[in-house]
């Protein structure tokens, strides 16, 4: 999503859309009489959101899902209040959308992380890349900064200010990092192995590449603080926040192992599931819109 991230996101991108007639804050016992909550996905076609729909029907919560074909599509829907939620996108995506629409879409559940992963033909380890060694970096603005968290949480590198979502490799202190690094094309970047220590690989290009997600050396830690922004996320209309029918949806896709084994099995085995407090995933959203605005 927003890359693979995204997409079964960011990824992103993994969607949830859910209609205003379940909004008002009705007891999802009371779902059975009232309109079904639209969920919005980008892929339908995946077997775990059959999984999902059984699995909230089970609790008495009738879904309907409802396909996008474009990342850029799910969020003015839900902000028309033609849907209730969505869920294919991370903290960054919805907080670009926010500050570019003036919107109040907020995160109300975290789901997965899609991690972004460092790989390596000559070293098995980051400890084994030796000083003064090359490596790459995709050179789009998002995902060379993601890259540059990653290897700044690998040891590698140092990022003066401790780094954003936004950092460059003029960012860099070199003289307190271990590497080189260099920006390549991410479609490049997996080809390059052969002739730099280490690449940050987009998911997109693991199996051309010949590259498994678990041939990673490093990745992103759902643990680490610069990690948080890249979590994907139920996403509704501010005023449906506490809405408990929606609440209870992302409970029973946090819950539901036979739903979490499909998104794995979907995500090439990659998504890591985190149950981040919402507190938390509302604070990130606020710092990367501040954050988004003091750079325009």
């Amino acid at each position: 999503m927003v890359t693979k991230f995204a997409k079964a996101a960011a990824v992103a991108l993994p969607l949830a859309l859910l209609l205003a007639g379940c909004s008002g804050g009705a007891d999802p016992a009371e779902s059975e009489d009232s309109e079904p909550v639209r969920i919005g996905v980008v892929g339908a076609g995946d077997p775990y959101w059959t999984t999902y729909k059984e699995a909230a029907a089970a609790e008495g919560i009738e879904i309907e899902l409802v396909n996008f074909t474009e990342y850029t599509q799910p969020n003015p829907a839900l902000t028309a209040g033609e849907l209730d939620l969505n869920q294919f996108q991370h903290i960054v995506y919805l907080a670009t959308y926010n500050v570019g629409t003036e919107s109040d879409l907020q995160p109300i559940g975290a789901t997965a992380i899609y991690p972004l992963g460092l790989y390596s033909t000559q070293y098995e380890s980051v400890a084994d890349i030796p000083e003064g060694a090359k490596v790459a970096v995709p050179n789009d603005e998002s995902n060379q900064a993601r890259g540059l968290l990653i290897l700044q949480s690998a040891g590698l590198i140092t990022l003066t200010g401790g780094g954003t979502i936004f950092s460059t490799l003029d960012e860099i202190d070199k003289a307190n990092s271990k590497v080189e690094v260099v920006a390549l094309d991410a479609a490049v970047t997996a080809t390059s192995l052969p002739d730099v220590a280490a690449a940050i690989v987009n998911n997109d290009f693991l199996e051309d590449a010949g590259l498994k997600a678990s041939d990673a050396i490093a990745q992103d830690d759902p643990s680490d603080p610069n990690a948080l922004p890249y979590v994907n996320i139920f996403a509704a209309r501010a005023e449906d926040a506490d809405n408990p029918t929606y609440l209870k949806l992302v409970e029973i896709y946090q819950n539901s192992q036979d739903v979490l084994d499909g998104v794995f099995e979907s995500s090439g085995d990659t998504a890591v599931f985190v149950k981040t407090p919402v507190e938390d995933l509302v604070s990130s959203l606020h710092e990367v819109e501040d954050d988004i605005r003091a750079k325009q």
